[in-house]
């Protein structure tokens, strides 16, 4: 009898030690307080669904129950695990709204921006670190391009994991839909306030009363025009639709970086695409082993490459080759990827950016390279693409009979017969190129101090914040 009776009290003993050891642990859980990468300690608290604290938490609707803000090696990670429930009918852009309604289209872009809704975090989750690359796509409203380029993510690897952002300058319910339609990873839209559609009848769109482009500034002074007295350095007037497109760059990025929640303290890659672009199933991947490369082989290297225009593709000899370059906007502007550290050298010169007389983004960012930012910019190029580009409409090319989808199935064509060379094993330096460029002689356009000023508002005005 006393050998069941001696087994009760081990048992009840084991019992009582396995209580207290999980009550200590939830006691640590409880009052731990991770560092920030300054090394002072972050204090939280739960809120509702939602965690507040020196780091801000995104607001996700019902789809995010608990989120945790966590250092680990000094390196931040914002972590959502997923769970069960879904979003509600909230996370998503209205569907009633009306096109011509522009007053309430500007109040619903507002309410997006601010809300910051991610969706599908009940079925990926979110884990944000600096291993981490987050994709942004600027996109206007090209429906079919965009549908195409989404087709191309949904095969990525490792997209699950991957938190991508829509920054659109169009509000449309048709492309609202068809990012609804995404299930492949979280997903953020977000929309610029300042666009074309906002102000069909005043800067920054086209106001009846400026200046025509070509018209001579002798003329303009007697007209009075708006703009007179701020022709570009080639004597032309603004053109608004040129003009939106170097805006919603840096705005874009601005807002990412400084204002979308989830990328406070954020240390991995931001891959920029736009909506005709067409992307390969290893992209991630890829980025992922030119970063590791970067780090031990070319610190100096501030941008990685995913895409090049090369007419020939040699996968069989390039797959896992890269080149070092200095980055030159007409060479490496396709499938590029950084991290904040470059974000806040091009914030820093956010005056210079927005002075330069060209409407470009990408030209305009080779002038800083050469001018403002310290040291001239080096890049690291995947010398077998991974990023395709698709379009042959657009700002430039106006009129051109486009056929997306031939030119989809031209580049499937390419990805399948080289799918062997995808995913290399290891990414190593195959080359390195010397050409420089001088200071890039300005294509024109930005001559409007309003275009100026605007720009230049977008990095020094605190009024778009989120609370």
């Amino acid at each position: 009898m006393r050998v069941p009776r001696m087994r009760k009290v081990l048992r009840y003993l084991l019992m009582l030690v396995l209580g207290m050891f999980v009550l200590l642990n939830l006691n640590i859980l409880v009052n731990f307080h991770p560092e920030n990468r300054d090394g002072k300690m972050l204090e939280y608290q739960e809120v509702g669904n939602h965690l507040s604290g020196d780091i801000p938490h995104v607001q996700t609707g019902d789809a995010a129950k608990r989120s945790i803000i966590i250092s680990k090696n000094n390196k931040s990670q914002f972590i959502i695990p997923p769970n069960s429930f879904h979003n509600s009918s909230d996370d998503i852009p209205q569907s009633n709204i009306d096109a011509e309604n522009l007053t309430q289209i500007e109040q619903e872009i507002t309410r997006i921006n601010s809300e910051q809704n991610i969706r599908n975090l009940y079925r990926y989750g979110l884990k944000l670190n600096h291993e981490s690359v987050v994709v942004l796509v600027q996109v206007h409203d090209r429906l079919e391009y965009l549908r195409i380029l989404l087709d191309s993510l949904r095969e990525v690897r490792g997209i699950d994991k991957t938190l991508l952002i829509i920054s659109h300058d169009v509000y449309l319910p048709a492309l609202n839909a068809l990012v609804r339609e995404v299930d492949f990873c979280p997903v953020l839209q977000i929309f610029f306030p300042h666009s074309l559609q906002l102000h069909p009848k005043s800067f920054p769109g086209e106001d009846p009363d400026d200046c025509s482009r070509n018209m001579k500034k002798e003329e303009a002074v007697k007209k009075k025009c708006k703009n007179a007295a701020y022709p570009d350095k080639y004597g032309h007037y603004r053109e608004a639709r040129y003009c939106q497109t170097k805006h919603h760059w840096l705005w874009k990025l601005h807002h990412v970086f400084e204002h979308v929640q989830v990328m406070s303290n954020y240390e991995g890659l931001l891959l920029l695409l736009e909506e005709d672009y067409y992307v390969t199933p290893d992209v991630i991947s890829i980025l992922q082993m030119m970063w590791n490369l970067r780090k031990k082989d070319c610190k100096e290297c501030k941008i990685l490459a995913a895409g090049n225009y090369d007419k020939n593709q040699n996968y069989g000899a390039n797959a896992g080759k890269v080149e070092v370059a200095n980055w030159i906007s007409s060479r490496h502007n396709m499938g590029m990827a950084f991290n904040a550290d470059l974000w806040n050298q091009i914030k820093g010169c956010a005056k210079e950016f927005c002075e330069f007389d060209d409407y470009n983004w990408d030209w305009t960012l080779q002038h800083l390279s050469s001018k403002c930012i310290p040291n001239q910019m080096k890049v690291l190029k995947m010398k077998a693409t991974r990023v395709f580009h698709m379009g042959e409409c657009g700002v430039h090319h106006k009129g051109k009979n486009c056929k997306p989808e031939e030119k989809k199935k031209t580049i499937q064509g390419i990805i399948e017969t080289n799918r062997k060379y995808l995913f290399p094993n290891t990414v190593s330096i195959g080359g390195y190129s010397g050409l420089r460029l001088r200071d890039p002689k300005p294509n024109g356009g930005w001559g409007d101090l309003r275009d100026r000023q605007l720009c230049l508002s977008f990095v020094t005005n605190s009024s778009e914040k989120v609370p």
